[in-house]
């Protein structure tokens, strides 16, 4: 059994239209919802081995504001990416449990490529309609090894979005 985190970045700074996609930094919301989903994760007992990022600008600050642990390793396939390239990067890690920061709609698309119909859950329910921005979701993958990793394999067990924790961090009107 393996354990996968997957954390969306938190809300991005629109405003700075000077800066190319990959350079844009987070907004004040976005700053208080990576601190409020990282104390979260922090309490939530699980000793991640691995914290794997999209090297964008607004996942290393949201990994800051956080402030998860372990060191980030840093993979620029993972900006933007597909399931497949999540899945490919996936099957090259080592340890128990695996983090992985980035993007939308890469992460709530693999969480639907990953879990079975037999095991979607209300959680699942969730998470399907929207993984928004801070989300945090925690899977249950029934393989030995990262290596293995394929579609159907995993169960939803953890759904967190920021409004869930803070009202005030739900959304905008």
């Amino acid at each position: 059994m393996k354990t996968l985190g997957l954390l969306r970045h938190a809300k991005s700074d629109w405003g700075q239209s000077d800066k190319r996609d990959f350079d844009r930094g987070l907004n004040a919301r976005g700053k208080r919802g990576a601190a409020l989903m990282g104390g979260h994760i922090r309490d939530g007992g699980i000793a991640w081995d691995r914290l794997i990022a999209s090297p964008a600008r607004r996942v290393k600050l949201t990994l800051e504001s956080a402030a998860i642990g372990p060191a980030p390793h840093f993979d620029e396939r993972l900006y933007l990416a597909s399931t497949d390239t999540m899945i490919e990067v996936l099957r090259e890690t080592e340890g128990h449990a695996v983090l992985l920061a980035g993007h939308n709609p890469g992460l709530g698309d693999l969480i639907l490529e990953l879990v079975a119909p037999s095991r979607e859950n209300a959680l699942f329910d969730e998470a399907k309609v929207k993984f928004p921005t801070a989300a945090f979701a925690v899977l249950e993958l029934a393989i030995d090894d990262w290596a293995d990793l394929a579609p159907e394999c995993g169960t939803l067990v953890h759904f967190q979005r920021p409004r869930d924790l803070d009202p005030e961090l739900g959304p905008e009107d």
